[in-house]
């Protein structure tokens, strides 16, 4: 259910050069976008070939728990001043709407969460892919819940499977409440609860970075885990095989990124800095080739931190990673140009 919690969308922020005011090869995304307020009851159905909603989760309440650096609350808007430049390389026929933000001013995280989910499900009954923009990566709580409810609202069995690139598990017990480091668990218990079976793979995990009891948790709830020191020794090949693997057993996909998955190099701006990490090239081609599956339902991007976001290096990963997977989906519907 939507509340004050929900904000419309500010088109403001969707401005940039203009090239051509009447050729599309020269649009940009800013001149593309349409406002989306999920607040009007009479919005229609999309029944277009392919439409895309970007919808913001202003909070980082998750993270102040988590004990990690406060700041990503204003990662969305600062994502879409980035992708506003960003060339419109699709078919006219691909739309782009912005749906607003979910908001998280009164520091109660599990509204601003259900918040996100009614969101999330509202778009999908729209009929738009939605693009989650964070926010601290407790937002991956609400986006999963708003699958499952649409998916339990139109009579399907939610099965979905988590691709999680990141640095840590976020598998941990809920002592204090919600936070950016409970989503995983939180969703394997609604799993349980379901009857369903969890399914999660993370990709990118730094040994130095999780506890021996987070390792230990992660074979109890059967998670797939590829370290990011595999990655970097075993190569490409090995990494698809263990997602081909993994995908076989699902119907359907759910991409998140937490940007700490990144060493500092390509992501300064973030809670938790790693001074290694996954290059960006690297993760670029596993997306394509996840995309191609044709199972991927929705993809989010977290912890974008603008506050220590040198020359808004992150902000720009992220805008690189939004772009490949909407010019990656497209080209799959053979709407690319």
């Amino acid at each position: 259910m939507l509340d004050n919690r929900y904000m419309p969308a500010d088109m403001a922020l969707w401005t940039g050069r203009i090239d051509s005011t009447d050729n599309y090869d020269a649009f940009r995304w800013h001149q593309w976008m349409r406002e989306l307020n999920l607040h009007d009851t009479d919005n229609k159905v999309f029944s277009g070939k392919l439409g895309f909603a970007l919808l913001g989760f202003c909070c980082d309440e998750g993270v102040r728990r988590n004990h990690g650096r406060t700041g990503a609350a204003k990662g969305p808007d600062a994502i879409r001043r980035e992708l506003a430049n960003l060339p419109c390389t699709f078919s006219p026929d691909v739309i782009l709407v912005d749906a607003g933000n979910i908001t998280c001013s009164d520091g109660n995280l599990e509204k601003s969460q259900a918040a996100l989910a009614g969101a999330v499900t509202k778009i999908r009954k729209l009929g738009y892919f939605p693009l989650v923009l964070g926010g601290g990566h407790e937002l991956a709580l609400g986006h999963y819940r708003g699958h499952c409810d649409f998916m339990t609202d139109s009579k399907q069995i939610p099965d979905i499977g988590i691709i999680n690139f990141d640095a840590h598990f976020d598998l941990r017990p809920l002592n204090n409440g919600n936070s950016s480091g409970t989503m995983f668990r939180q969703i394997a218990q609604d799993s349980v609860d379901s009857g369903l079976k969890f399914h999660y793979l993370c990709i990118g995990i730094q040994r130095f970075s999780n506890t021996l009891e987070l390792f230990k948790t992660a074979e109890q709830y059967g998670v797939v885990h590829i370290p990011a020191e595999e990655v970097a020794t075993k190569g490409d090949w090995n990494v698809i095989e263990k997602v081909d693997e993994f995908m076989k057993s699902t119907k359907h996909i759910y991409i998140t990124v937490c940007a700490d998955v990144f060493s500092t190099a390509f992501a300064p701006g973030v809670s938790a800095a790693q001074s290694l990490g996954l290059h960006p090239e690297e993760v670029l081609r596993y997306l394509k080739h996840i995309i191609r599956s044709e199972k991927v339902i929705g993809f989010d991007i977290a912890e974008i931190s603008p506050r220590f976001d040198q020359d808004s290096t992150t902000a720009s990963l992220a805008k690189v990673l939004i772009f490949s997977v909407v010019n990656a989906m497209c080209r799959l519907k053979g709407l690319d140009r």
